[in-house]
Parts: C-alpha cells; sequence; structure tokens
C-alpha cells in the first residue's frame, strides 16, 4: 500500500565501506560528451589520487579537456562514495557571493534556516563521505579556496576535484597539469579525436582516412594544433565544407599570420587563440555577428532567447535559428536535448570569452546586457502569471534551467535598471518560496529593495516575497513587521490581491510559532470578504491554506477538511499543483485527528506525488512526517520508522526540522511514539537508520 514511499531492506553501507559497482547512489553527474579519446595515463593517476588525496585540482588551458577528463574519472563506478558524486558547473557563475548556494543546490541542500549558508552545509557535509567536482574554477579562486578549505576542514569524509586554469592555492592541493593530447604516430589520441568530429561532421571523411598519404596530412594537422581536444574539434568539423587538403592549408596560413602576434603568450595558449580566430574568420558575416552577441549568455539558453536577445540590424529575428544552426555545425555552439526543454545551447567558456572580445569591439556590450537582461525580466513576469495554472510545473521546469540567465539578468539589472531589477525579484517569489531557493531569493530581494525607491507595487510585491523567505527561515519577527509594512502599503494602493497576501504573511507569522486564533483573525473567512479580491488569486488561495492549517492546530478537523477540500477544488479548476498539495496535506492532517488513518494515508500519497514534481523539499519532508503518523496508526511500525528516518533526512536537506512549530513537531513525535510501542526501541532504530539513509538527491 505504501511501496512508493518505503526504502529497501538493506542496511546502509557501514562508513569504513565504498558502495559496490553498479549500486545505486545519489549524484547528478551530467551525460559524458561521445568525442572522449585516450587520456589512460592520467585516468589511471586520477583514480589513485581520489583514493589518497582530499584536494585534487587539474589546471591547463582553456580547451584542453579538463572538464571532460574530470567527468569520466568521476563517473568510473570505482569512484563512487557512499553519500555520492556531486558535479557543480560553476562556468556560468559571475557572482562570488553565490558560490556557496550554488554548491548547496546542487548536492540538494535547500537550506531554510537564518544561519549563514556556508555554516549550514558544512553542518551537513560534516558526516558525509561523498566526492565533490567543482567545474571551471578561474574566476572564483579566491572563494572556491574559502570554501574548500571550510568544507575539508568540517567533512573528514569529503573529497573535492576541481578544475581551472589555474590552482586553488590550498596548502593540500595537489596539482595535475592537463596536457595535449599525444599527436606522434599514425594511432595518436589527438588523431583519433580529429578522425572521430570529422566523420560526426561528413561521412566522406572515412575516405581521407583509408588513404595512409592523407593520414598522415591529416596527423600534420594535429600537430600544428598541439593536440588541443578543443582545436581538433573545431577543425574536425571543417571538414563538413572543405576537403583535408584545403583545411591544413588554411590552417596553414593562420599559424603564419599570426605567429609573432601573441608572442607574449605561452605556446599552447597561442594555438587555441589562434584556432579560435581561425574559426571565428571562416564563419559567415552574419555567423561572426551571432557568435559575438551570443556571448553574453551564462550557462546554456535556447532559440527563443537568442532570437529575442541577438536579433537586429543585419541579422533579423527570422535568419537566427539558421545562423544559430550554422554556428552548431562548425562546433562553435554545442546543442543538446533536454526532457521537459527541448533545445538548448551553448558555448565552451573559451569560445564565449572570444566572441565577447569581439562584441566590445562592436559596441553593443551593454545593449546586449540590457536585451539579455530584460528578456529574463519577462520571461519571469510571464512565470508569475502563469504560475497557478495548468502550466505550473513546465514553468517550474523552465525557470530552472533558465536559473543562470536569471542570475545574470538580475546582477546586470541592479547596476543598470533598479526599478526593473525589483520587478523581476518580486515576480520570482514562487521559484524563492516554493521552488527551494530561499537564500539565494532573500539575498536578491534584500539588495533590490535598497536599490530601488520605496514606492508602488512593484516595491510592495518584493517585500512580500521577502517576508515569504523569512518565513521559511523560521524569522517570524521579521516576516510579522514586514507583513504589517506589506498591509500599510497595500491599503494605501487600494488592492485587495496585496491586502490578501499581506495577511498570508501576517497569518503564518503567528500560526508558526503557536497562535492559530490570531492567524484565523487575519486570514480566515471572515477576514477574506473584508478584503475582496479574486477567489481564484494567489492572495485568496494562500489565505485559505493559513486557514486550514489554523483550523487542524484547534482540533476543528471538521472545518479545516471543508476548507482545504474548496481549495483543492479551486487548484485543480485552475490546474495547479503545488498549493492542491498543501490542501492534500491538510485533508491528511484532520482526516488523522478523526482517527481515519486509511484516508489521511491516501491524501499524502498525493500530497508528495505532487511536491516531488515541483521538488518542493519542505514538502516532502511534511508529508513524510504524516505519512509515518498514518502508517503507524495502522499498525506498521517498522514502515512508519522507516518512514520517519526517511522524513529525517529530508529534513536535513531543508535545515530546521518541523521549523521549529510546536504543531509540526508534536504530529512528528505522535507517530514515533505509536511506532517504538509496536515493535519496540531497538527495532525502531534500526529501520530508522535505514530511511534515513535513502538517498534525497
Amino acid at each position: 500500500m505504501f511501496g512508493e514511499y518505503s526504502v529497501n531492506d538493506n542496511q546502509p553501507e557501514s562508513a569504513d565501506d565504498d558502495p559496490p559497482p553498479g549500486s545505486c547512489v545519489p549524484g547528478n553527474l551530467p551525460p559524458e560528451p561521445a568525442s572522449f579519446v585516450g587520456r589512460e595515463r592520467e585516468l589511471r593517476l586520477l583514480g589513485d589520487l581520489l583514493h589518497e588525496r582530499r584536494l585534487i585540482t587539474l589546471t591547463g588551458v582553456g580547451g584542453v579537456g579538463k572538464s571532460r577528463l574530470a567527468l569520466r574519472a568521476v563517473a568510473d563506478p570505482r569512484r563512487l562514495r557512499p553519500d555520492g558524486v556531486w558535479w557543480v558547473e560553476l562556468s556560468p557563475l559571475r557572482d562570488p557571493g553565490l558560490l556557496t548556494a550554488t554548491v548547496a543546490h546542487a548536492v540538494g541542500l535547500a537550506d531554510h534556516s537564518p544561519r549563514p549558508l556556508d555554516e549550514e552545509l558544512c553542518a551537513w557535509m560534516a558526516d558525509r563521505r561523498l566526492l565533490l567536482v567543482l567545474d571551471t574554477c578561474e574566476h572564483l579562486v579566491a572563494a572556491c579556496r574559502h570554501l574548500v578549505g571550510e568544507l575539508l576542514q568540517s567533512a573528514p569524509g569529503l573529497t573535492v576535484l576541481i578544475t581551472s586554469r589555474e590552482p586553488l592555492g590550498c596548502p593540500t592541493e595537489e596539482v595535475v597539469e592537463v596536457r595535449p593530447l599525444p599527436c606522434e604516430g599514425p594511432d595518436s589520441d589527438a588523431l583519433a579525436l580529429f578522425r572521430a568530429r570529422a566523420l560526426a561532421a561528413t561521412p566522406q571523411a572515412a575516405a581521407v582516412f583509408a588513404d595512409p598519404v592523407r593520414t598522415a596530412l591529416a596527423a600534420e594537422v594535429c600537430r600544428r594544433l598541439d593536440g588541443i581536444p578543443l582545436a581538433l574539434e573545431l577543425a574536425g568539423a571543417r571538414l563538413r565544407l572543405w576537403t583535408l587538403e584545403q583545411t591544413a592549408e588554411r590552417i596553414g596560413e593562420r599559424f603564419e599570420v599570426l605567429s609573432g602576434v601573441r608572442a607574449a603568450l605561452p605556446t599552447r595558449h597561442q594555438t587555441m587563440r589562434t584556432t579560435i580566430g581561425w574559426s571565428h574568420e571562416l564563419c559567415e558575416p552574419l555567423e561572426r555577428l551571432l557568435w559575438a552577441r551570443l556571448s553574453v549568455f551564462t550557462g546554456d539558453f535556447d532559440v527563443a532567447a537568442a532570437r529575442a536577445v541577438c536579433a537586429g540590424g543585419p541579422l533579423p529575428a527570422a535568419r537566427v535559428e539558421r545562423v544559430l544552426a550554422g554556428l552548431a555545425a562548425k562546433s562553435v555552439v554545442l546543442r543538446t536535448e533536454e526532457r521537459g526543454a527541448g533545445a538548448r545551447y551553448r558555448m565552451l567558456d573559451t569560445i564565449r570569452e572570444y566572441g565577447h572580445d569581439w562584441l566590445g569591439e562592436l559596441g553593443e556590450a551593454r545593449l546586449l546586457s540590457d536585451r539579455h537582461a530584460h528578456w529574463y525580466a519577462a520571461l519571469s513576469q510571464a512565470a508569475d502569471r502563469g504560475w497557478l495554472g495548468p502550466g505550473q510545473v513546465d514553468w517550474y521546469r523552465r525557470i530552472t534551467a533558465e536559473h543562470a540567465q536569471l542570475r545574470t539578468a538580475l546582477e546586470h539589472l541592479l547596476t543598470a535598471d533598479p526599478t526593473a531589477a525589483l520587478e523581476m525579484a518580486g515576480a520570482l517569489w514562487f521559484y524563492w518560496f516554493a521552488c527551494g531557493h530561499v537564500h539565494e531569493g532573500r539575498a536578491f530581494l534584500e539588495r533590490t529593495l535598497r536599490a530601488a525607491p520605496p514606492t508602488g507595487a512593484a516595491y510592495n510585491q518584493a517585500q512580500w516575497a521577502l517576508g515569504l523567505t523569512l518565513l521559511l527561515q523560521g524569522d517570524m519577527d521579521a516576516a510579522g513587521r514586514i507583513a504589517e509594512e506589506c498591509t500599510r502599503d497595500a491599503a494605501r494602493l487600494a488592492d485587495p490581491e496585496r491586502e490578501l497576501r499581506a495577511a498570508y504573511l501576517q497569518a503564518v507569522a503567528v500560526l508558526m510559532p503557536g497562535d492559530p486564533v490570531r492567524a484565523l483573525v487575519l486570514a480566515g473567512p471572515r477576514a477574506r470578504a473584508g478584503h475582496g479580491g479574486r477567489t481564484s488569486g494567489p492572495g485568496w488561495l494562500l489565505c485559505k491554506l493559513a486557514t486550514g492549517y489554523a483550523l487542524c492546530d484547534q482540533g476543528r478537523f471538521g472545518e479545516a477538511t471543508d476548507e482545504a477540500r474548496a481549495l483543492r477544488e479551486t487548484c485543480a479548476e485552475l490546474g495547479e499543483r503545488w498549493l492542491r498539495a498543501y490542501a492534500d496535506y491538510i485533508l491528511a492532517v484532520a482526516a488523522l485527528g478523526l482517527g481515519d488513518h486509511g484516508e489521511a494515508a491516501r491524501h499524502v500519497r498525493a500530497m508528495l506525488s505532487g511536491k516531488r514534481l515541483l521538488g518542493d523539499r519542505f514538502g516532502i519532508a511534511l508529508g513524510l512526517d504524516v505519512l509515518a503518523a498514518a502508517v503507524a496508526g495502522l499498525g506498521d511500525g517498522e514502515l512508519a520508522a522507516r518512514l520517519l528516518g526517511t522524513g529525517h533526512a529530508w529534513w536535513r536537506t531543508v535545515g530546521r526540522p518541523q521549523m521549529g512549530s510546536p504543531s509540526l513537531t508534536a504530529l512528528r513525535d505522535q507517530g514515533e511514539r505509536q511506532a517504538r510501542a509496536a515493535i519496540g526501541d531497538a527495532a525502531y532504530e534500526t529501520a530508522f537508520l535505514g530511511g534515513a539513509a535513502t538517498p534525497t538527491g
């Protein structure tokens, strides 16, 4: 009956044992690229170091293959750790202040506590055995050095692998220089990679490598390119349009023209810059223009964003997709297909940096940054409007996919257009509040509120959003003060929806510490009727949610059921999932209060299904506590103990068990008492520990 939320019957691995090959451990490794070639010696070395050392840094010129080598090394089943292998891509990150939040989110810590996030991350990792990969750190060396030092000191079971163009400079750091692929001989790794990329570009390239003379010429191209993987891939992609002989000749011409121009650079840097410059010259004029304009994107992007941001002048919007396809065919842009996100594009850092230099030469850097920021600000507004509708899950996935771009846009607007930054940060309230980005949301909201004029609807919205983050961090006094300000501002604006939102904020701020009577006065049916407003608006629905909680806390379970059913029906009509799942939670708690444990379990299973879709860790933790209480009431003490253990693991990712709420703590303790009574303390502890070992990634 409850198999979907049970855990396996195996005991957790001991702290001294690595998991067996093929075992299921958490992690978030990106897919491996198809063109990995060679590197056997480096992989053996890395395998040894990952077993013996705690901090390893792969260094080397841009394009030499540091990230691919790291990914291949940690994807080896022999590198598995009991608590997973976690990949953190730092290339899109520009603000060092968001480093800890980025790492925490990657490993599944959606901390809601008011403590500094680096302290919470250190505490969360303290008893774990995991491998953390920080990819592309050269622009964040100082911040990475500090954070890695703190983590390694706090977590003895942690190993960190870094990729960077320069070392961190930590005392315990083992630095490994990643060199280009060997170029000598007819079976060299460099030639193998060049062949693979050429054949991927055109099947006709097979004839080249069937001819020993032409194969020797291909080997010469590889030597000229110093065996640098990115240079080899760019050159291999040219065989779609040129013969091998044309490619070799033009590479030679390019290198002769630029020999000595960049004499101050090391040879490999010179080769990489020269190869990218050569690829740039071989692009059509519109491709070069798009290449430069695309450099404003940090991380990946979709066609719609490229069209909106990069069109203009000689590049009409209707031609952007075709020109983008041309850049993808030349390996200047990488194209991927992601489930639920469609086609996504990205540039490798080295190529993006070259394009950004050209964007500066064109004098378009500020214009394109403005366009980029306002496009993502508009996307945030659209997501806000669509959040309470049938597209909610799609909006969650899309905004999650655009996280790096949203950060970049907010950072730019904070300087260029503080009012637009305020509007954008406030529009993303649901992302900060409902999707696990509380610390980051609070930081952006506080910054935008300081930067923008303290008047108007946008300011009220951002203040309200800040109040929501304070609720989740347990700072009820501060949330209550902001709620009072929001109430006064909403009255001046004569906006019932904003009055209802403020009422919700105020109600939860008194409800969580244990005052359901006051919460009902603020958000109950009479208060809602006094404010007016749309009964399908966020404010009204959130107030109904607070009302249901408050009625349960007072033991008025029949009334709570009526409120929750009405809320659930409205959400179902809207096609909304997040609030609907919390309505199911109230129905479950009310059913428990009325003694109907089977009905409670049915509702909480529906609640957990919705929360999983939206990655709501707080909701999942809440639901597991209620499911445990329902199962215990049905007499299955062992499963209840396992569920409580699993719930404990999820609460650890949230940071504040039961949010410090007396009523939530009492509900959880009720389940524990019944489970212990059913199976005894020893069996309870064993089952609880088994549940606590369940991955939450």
